[in-house]
């Protein structure tokens, strides 16, 4: 049942076990940082069995694949698809000594036997390294993180009505106008569930008007802020608010879209109007920066002891937060805090384990209002649901869910947003009549085509940003950055993978190649100008995060000649440049190309899409949706490996292990 190792434990890790780890974690089917634990594990409890040991090990693997933990019984049905393996570019003769073989033969009850020791393996409550949860086994960190958020989801939704129904009705007629008689205004409704409880989530596909909501939410609260009366007939102060995102890229582009529309705000009917719009932040952060960093550290200098000082924290981008962040997060605010998460479900989860948005939005598309939620709508915004959103037996957070339902940037005749829908629903059929379409928005490369029309198509993408740079700066340097950044904007390469012909490291050489064959860069390595970078680490002495963007450029150095500067849009403000000198930058990479998931809180005017030759576990349907929807105006969506590998990539749905408000 499972060869080469021990039948009885051993006092010491037994030899087979460990070179079998450390052959596994050599071939890529573990990390070694998962062998690493199970060989301290069973140093310290060699009592346990090896099949414990060896459900440690997967669990530490399946952090590294976003998971927050090891589901036992999902793992034993289809292990290939649990655990996300073999690995790409595993050897198939590998498989025969893989943790794939091990597991083929394996009972859920043995396994669970296996996992009866208090010492390795407990309920959370004794301060063992693993938790054990049903069928889902936890490293202890993690199982914590989930409790602590659900405990803070659960306080504040049981914290009744935070808005006065009959106060609600007018404002919202204020800011929307009247209510329609025949359809439900999502928006309107997102910003009334909002308002009534202390935790809201509201969700939505790209140009679903996610921000708009969420600005007339932060105008509807300051505004019922405004009007209430403090204990003593103190003056009404308004809400301290703050804005947050998971990344500097996506606190940038927030940023960029609430300073152009909260001046154009409409609230002239609202009461105190101009009081309220001074009251809408306009400063987004990312959460790092909120919770206040500590380099070389896991801990934020706010938390429990230090909360932070604010009345609501809005978060967008919220797919991208891990479940560690957003634990982080709730243990930082204050008591009273009210917390609102914004974001489109459907895209990828974040890097690191966890898929908060998605487990909690599970039943967004259903809504299940309960009847009195219902009837309470009906009341705060003149609008009922219609019956199929209806149900009985919807839970405590489902009355604080809203999905925005309407896309504004995606017409019901968009090409690329069809597509997206497409891919969403598995619908092979409209799927195919799109790729076959000869809409100048769309393009599909399959195949051979994937080569030279590709080349043709990135090198024809880059050269008016490049031509930019070719052109000169003028007097403003600020400006000229400005200008290029803009334009880099309009088109970027998206990969599904890191690795490979078709994966980062191998387009972004290709890439370079065709551009300097072109003469539109004048090298391919070091620090030329044209080269963009991508930061890979955070790096609070230069106040650069995980994710930010820049360009080298060449700038007047006061002489006559010119020297190269990278210029990175400013962190609080994209209007100001930040300059740097290429020498301070040491964690960067070039990005021709970037992979979907660091291209998540980005859009572009044109995107290209590129898939590899081979099916790999890291293709999915929410990879691919997110790719596509980083496109406003035109997608090229190239595969290697033609319509078979794209089918499977639509087919194979990502699932991550968790707990979250599952043992309600």
């Amino acid at each position: 049942m499972f060869p080469c190792l021990p039948d009885a434990p051993s006092k010491t890790p037994s030899a087979p076990m460990a070179e079998r780890l450390a052959g596994w974690a050599a071939r890529g089917w573990l990390r070694t940082v998962d062998a690493a634990l199970a060989g301290f594990l069973w140093r310290e409890v060699p009592a346990a069995d090896p099949l414990a040991i060896l459900a440690a090990a997967l669990a530490s693997h399946q952090l590294g694949r976003g998971h927050a933990c090891l589901d036992l019984e999902a793992t034993l049905a289809d292990a290939a698809q649990a655990l996300s393996l073999p690995p790409d570019g595993a050897d198939p003769l590998d498989a025969i000594d893989s943790p794939l073989a091990v597991i083929g033969g394996l009972t859920l009850a043995r396994w669970l036997t296996a996992l009866d020791c208090p010492a390795l393996v407990d309920d959370g409550s004794g301060g063992a390294p693993l938790v054990r949860v049903g069928t889902r086994l936890y490293l202890q960190r993690y199982w914590r993180c989930e409790r602590r958020l659900e405990a803070a989801i659960a306080e504040r939704l049981g914290r009744g009505e935070q808005a006065a129904t009959e106060a609600l009705r007018p404002l919202l007629d204020a800011l929307f106008g009247p209510p329609a008689r025949d359809t439900v205004d999502w928006q309107r409704a997102a910003c009334a569930l909002a308002a009534r409880s202390a935790f809201a989530v509201i969700t939505g596909g790209p140009g679903t008007g996610k921000t708009t909501t969420v600005l007339r939410l932060l105008a509807l609260l300051q505004a019922l802020a405004l009007q209430a009366t403090g204990d003593g007939g103190r003056r009404p102060r308004p809400l301290r608010i703050r804005l947050a995102a998971p990344t500097g890229k996506a606190a940038a582009r927030l940023n960029q879209s609430i300073a152009a529309q909260v001046a154009g705000l409409d609230l002239a009917k609202l009461p105190g109007a101009e009081a309220v719009r001074a009251a809408i932040p306009r400063q987004v952060t990312t959460l790092h920066r909120l919770l206040g960093s500590r380099p070389d550290s896991r801990c934020f200098r706010h938390d429990a002891e230090h909360p932070l000082g604010l009345d609501l924290l809005v978060i967008d981008e919220a797919s991208m937060v891990d479940l560690e962040l957003i634990a982080a997060v709730v243990q930082a605010l204050p008591p009273a805090a009210r917390l609102v998460l914004l974001g489109d479900k459907d895209q990828l989860a974040s890097v690191e384990a966890g898929a908060v948005l998605g487990q909690l939005c599970e039943h967004a598309a259903a809504a299940r209002y309960r009847p009195a939620t219902a009837d309470w709508l009906a009341r705060a915004t003149g609008q009922r649901p219609r019956e199929a959103f209806i149900d009985a037996n919807g839970s405590a957070l489902d009355q604080a869910v809203a999905m925005l339902r309407v896309s504004h940037r995606f017409d019901a005749a968009s090409p690329i947003g069809r597509l997206a829908s497409a891919v969403n629903a598995d619908d092979g059929p409209v799927l195919e009549t799109l790729l076959a379409s000869d809409d100048d928005a769309l393009q599909w490369l399959p195949g051979e085509q994937a080569g030279e029309a590709l080349t043709d198509t990135i090198v024809a993408g880059c050269r008016p940003w490049l031509e930019c740079i070719r052109a000169g700066a003028g007097a403003d340097a600020d400006e000229f950055a400005r200008e290029v950044l803009a334009a880099h904007a309009g088109f970027q390469v998206l990969c599904a993978l890191r690795a490979g012909p078709w994966g980062v490291d191998g387009l972004n050489k290709r890439i370079a190649d065709a551009l300097q064959q072109a003469g539109l860069i004048p090298a391919t390595s070091g620090w030329y100008a044209g080269r963009p970078v991508l930061v890979t680490r955070n790096d609070y002495g230069l106040g650069l995060m995980n994710g930010d963007i820049g360009l080298c450029l060449p700038v007047p150095d006061g002489e006559g000649g010119s020297r190269l500067r990278v210029a990175f849009p400013g962190a609080d403000d994209p209007a100001r440049v930040r300059w740097l000198a290429p020498g301070r930058l040491q964690a960067v990479d070039t990005v021709f190309a970037m992979t979907v998931h660091k291209s998540q809180g980005s859009e572009f005017g044109h995107v290209a899409l590129v898939l590899p030759e081979r099916p790999s576990p890291i293709l999915s349907r929410e990879l691919l949706y997110t790719g596509i929807t980083r496109a406003r105006a035109r997608l090229t969506l190239a595969c290697a490996g033609g319509t078979g590998v794209l089918q499977q990539c639509v087919a194979r749905r990502v699932i991550r292990a968790g707990g979250l408000l599952r043992d309600e």
